[in-house]
């Protein structure tokens, strides 16, 4: 049987990567990470197929022209995220529910595309001074920078509403175990029908 699809989405800093790092141990969920591409470059550590698949805007471009992806979003001006077709088919085709992280324009149409075999999860941060202040706290990235993203959460947190779930992540250990809970269900829910 094919797996299901479990979409996260969030403003950037609210711990939605943290989540499913943690949640993505639980065996029981059957859980396989989609590694989105980027047309950003890597930040610190990131290493190419691990965090993201990082294209230049240009390759990132000819494979939109060419329908690779199943959704893709201009997050920035002249940085892109998506989520390449071959991935979905990667995890699900394996038997296995495929977590994705991605932005929330691509969460709502991923949601669309698939509908009840996927489950919209968004994680939301106790309030905008907190995200500011973990923003600030992991000290990647320059004030300017800083601003944009916090103008884009505002945006980013009037879709809340359109997901099927939401969990506010005031403590990392609750809201993992919340989404897993959620999921849990989800995939239990989902069982049962098909067993009918």
């Amino acid at each position: 049987m094919k797996g299901k699809i479990i979409i996260l989405s969030a403003p950037s800093g609210t711990g939605k990567s943290t989540i499913i790092q943690r949640i993505i141990e639980h065996p029981e969920l059957r859980l396989g990470f989609s590694v989105s591409a980027t047309s950003r470059a890597p930040r610190g550590e990131e290493q190419d197929g691990r965090e993201y698949y990082f294209l230049s805007p240009e390759e990132f471009r000819r494979r939109v022209d060419a329908d690779e992806f199943v959704e893709w979003e201009e997050v920035y001006p002249g940085c892109c995220y998506g989520t390449l077709k071959r991935e979905v088919e990667r995890v699900t085709s394996a038997g296995r529910n495929l977590i994705m992280d991605i932005d929330v324009k691509g969460g709502v149409n991923v949601k669309r595309c698939f509908g009840e075999n996927a489950l919209g999860i968004f994680i939301l941060p106790p309030s905008i001074e907190e995200l500011e202040r973990r923003l600030r706290g992991r000290g990647t990235d320059s004030d300017e920078t800083i601003a944009r993203r916090l103008g884009k959460a505002e945006y980013e947190l009037s879709f809340a509403e359109r997901y099927d779930k939401r969990v506010v992540n005031d403590d990392i250990e609750r809201a993992s175990e919340e989404v897993a809970a959620i999921i849990k269900s989800f995939i239990s829910e989902n069982a049962d029908g098909n067993e009918a």
